[in-house]
């Protein structure tokens, strides 16, 4: 879900600026790489077990820590605007 949350972005961006949106795109996933390494970079969310991460003034990137405390998953990118992902 995620990614297709990711195309839809860069798509949009894309219909007026396809240079902005490629690099747009690379700046989100960018600012998700560090989750790995420090899963705790973002917030708590409002729902239970589910963290934010403001990757960009527009864009929130919603995930959770799996119980193992190593593994990160990424379960959708919202625009601010937009409503949040279920909790599953």
């Amino acid at each position: 879900m995620a990614r297709e949350d990711l195309r839809s972005i860069v798509q949009y961006i894309g219909k007026d600026n396809p240079a902005r949106a490629r690099s747009f795109g690379k700046e989100l996933r960018d600012k998700t790489k560090p989750l790995a390494q420090h899963s705790e970079l973002g917030r708590p969310g409002r729902l239970p077990g589910i963290h934010e991460l403001v990757a960009h003034p527009n864009y929130i990137v919603f995930y959770r820590v799996l119980a193992d405390g190593r593994t990160v998953q990424i379960l959708g990118v919202k625009h601010a605007a937009q409503q949040m992902p279920q909790g599953s």
